[in-house]
């Protein structure tokens, strides 16, 4: 009997299978595992970085060469343990989901502000309570999600891709740098974006979903030819260093925190959109309410988190999102190797300095097509929410009005309003589509299309009645 128990044990135990990959759970092989995980990293770790430079360079009195590779380094910690707490969730915060977490660009102008008026140590008060205030309101998220249906959510993730499509193509060209669309650029992108799509037509099986990876390997090569990667910064800091645990000292200005609060919401926003992109693009479903909750809750707590290491917000990572739409791998263990790689280039620089030398130009031939894949993502949501006459109306005018109102072109638009406004809304898409399709869904009527046709019924009846009414007239002469 003893024997019959451990054959049955044995055949229950779970076996690793490269084909787990497009599975949310099971064992996938180590060695399997690492290219895709270290895929995600590469995808998202210049924008991860890049943040934090902003805003330091912002910074009165300004912040230190060194105080700014302390900050750099603890980014990649905070992210790496963001990312383990959104796909392993600790009670109710996290999400159980694939989503990499990283420093959002979504705080860049709020907190340039904030550190140019009141000092850095502003910048981290400033997110330790928002923070707090948006891990509570994802706690919460069972009493307020039915506000946000299925339309809302699927105008938000189709502006969150066309909010990208501005990200990718600064990046293909060479990102904020002097040479910016220069011949160099031009070529490296395109080299990188042929080399995914041919990865992409020529490999089989599994190894189909590593063409980022393989675009990103081929145009580093080709850019350490060119000279545009300079190798002698990778040994620059030591092989091991700790993160730096409260490198400044907070200080809480009430104005700033508001602001930022405000921005927290968009932030939110965004989250949502992104988590309701991976479900519906990954896994072909709908998020649920614990989904939500776990997701938001990670976006607020782990920022109050990241504020004890200095760094801004972290938020979930569209770059990331577009690459599981596009390859469908999303299996938790993966993304986790992932994880692993973020928290071992914040603390062993050679690695992370590694990553940061990727030119962005590589970067930019590889995410263009990945958050192309977003806004198809928004459009297959929005097919799914139904084209009623209500949800047509929702989606055009919340999508038109996002798109239009924060385009660089028409951005004087705003000037009449309070700066607050303007930096919650003046060059944000998501932020506007959201308000705007949250408004609409609140106040238009559920049953529009209903009212629709018994106003034609009536209009039809009144016409046959004054047909019969005239014949009758006739008939009486």
């Amino acid at each position: 009997m003893e024997n019959k128990a451990k054959a049955s044990a044995t055949v229950a135990e779970p076996v690793a299978d490269v084909s787990n990959i497009y599975k949310l759970d099971g064992k996938v092989p180590v060695d399997k595992a690492i290219p895709f995980g270290l895929q995600h990293v590469l995808a998202m770790f210049v924008s991860n970085l890049a943040p934090i430079s902003i805003i330091c360079a912002a910074a009165q009195p300004a912040l230190s060469s060194e105080m700014l590779g302390w900050l750099l380094q603890n980014a990649m910690f905070v992210a790496g343990i963001a990312t383990l707490v959104q796909i392993y969730p600790i009670w109710k915060i996290g999400s159980k989901l694939p989503v990499v977490m990283g420093v959002s660009f979504t705080f860049v102008a709020v907190l340039s502000s904030v550190a140019a008026s009141y000092g850095y140590g502003a910048v981290v008060g400033c997110v330790l309570i928002g923070g707090l205030f948006e891990g509570i309101l994802g706690l919460l998220a069972n009493y307020w999600r039915k506000l946000i249906t299925p339309i809302v959510a699927a105008s938000v993730v189709t502006a969150i891709g066309l909010s990208l499509f501005t990200v990718g193509i600064r990046s293909f060209g060479g990102g904020y740098a002097d040479d910016f669309g220069s011949a160099q650029n031009l070529w490296l992108g395109t080299i990188t974006l042929v080399t995914c799509l041919a990865w992409n037509i020529f490999a089989k099986g599994y190894l189909k979903q590593l063409n980022v990876l393989a675009g990103l390997i081929v145009g580093y090569c080709v850019a350490i030819g060119m000279g545009k990667v300079d190798l002698s910064v990778i040994l620059q800091g030591g092989w091991i260093s700790l993160p730096h645990l409260m490198p400044v000292q907070p200080v809480f200005h009430p104005g700033a925190i508001l602001s930022v609060c405000i921005i927290f919401l968009v932030s939110a926003a965004e989250t949502i959109g992104d988590t309701s992109a991976l479900v519906a693009g990954g896994l072909g479903r709908t998020i649920t309410g614990r989904e939500i909750q776990g997701s938001l809750s990670v976006d607020g707590f782990g920022s109050a988190f990241s504020s004890f290491f200095g760094t801004p917000p972290v938020t979930s990572f569209s770059q990331n999102v577009g690459l599981i739409n596009m390859t469908h791998v999303v299996n938790r263990n993966v993304v986790a190797t992932g994880a692993g790689f973020m928290i071992l280039g914040g603390l062993f620089p050679p690695l992370g300095n590694f990553f940061a030398s990727l030119p962005q130009s590589v970067l930019g031939g590889c995410t263009v097509m990945m958050f192309g894949s977003i806004l198809v993502s928004g459009m297959q949501m929005i097919a799914d929410a139904g084209f009623t006459q209500r949800n047509i109306t929702i989606a055009s005018l919340s999508l038109v009005l996002g798109a239009g109102l924060t385009a660089s072109t028409e951005l004087d638009i705003w000037n009449i309003f309070p700066e607050i406004v303007q930096t919650v809304f003046g060059q944000n898409v998501v932020a506007v589509t959201f308000v705007v399709a949250l408004v609409l869904s609140l106040i238009l009527p559920k049953n529009m299309d209903i009212e629709h046709l018994s106003q034609r019924e009536e209009e039809f009846q009144e016409r046959q009645d004054e047909i019969a009414a005239e014949a009758l007239r006739e008939y009486d002469e």
